[in-house]
């Protein structure tokens, strides 16, 4: 498995529907962990490179009602057994 992390910038603040829709998300075969961080306008989405590409992610929060207007450059990435 390759981890990778990369951050998303939101389109505007979390209402209870988008916090609803993040949690959704968690259930996405390939994705790890969705983190809103503590500047509260944007997520860190860690998930399976071997998986899914940074474009099956993006959809797959626009598709979960998740308002990402963005992504940022990969934050860290690492191979795991």
């Amino acid at each position: 498995m390759t981890k990778v992390q990369v951050q998303f910038e939101l389109e505007r603040p979390l209402d209870e529907a988008a916090m609803e829709a993040i949690s959704r998300v968690h259930g996405y075969y390939g994705i790890q962990l969705v983190r809103l961080l503590r500047s509260m306008d944007s997520i860190l989405v860690e998930y399976d490179a071997s998986r899914l590409t940074e474009t099956d992610v993006e959809s797959t929060l626009h598709r979960a009602g998740v308002p990402v207007k963005r992504k940022f450059t990969h934050v860290t990435s690492g191979v795991t057994s």
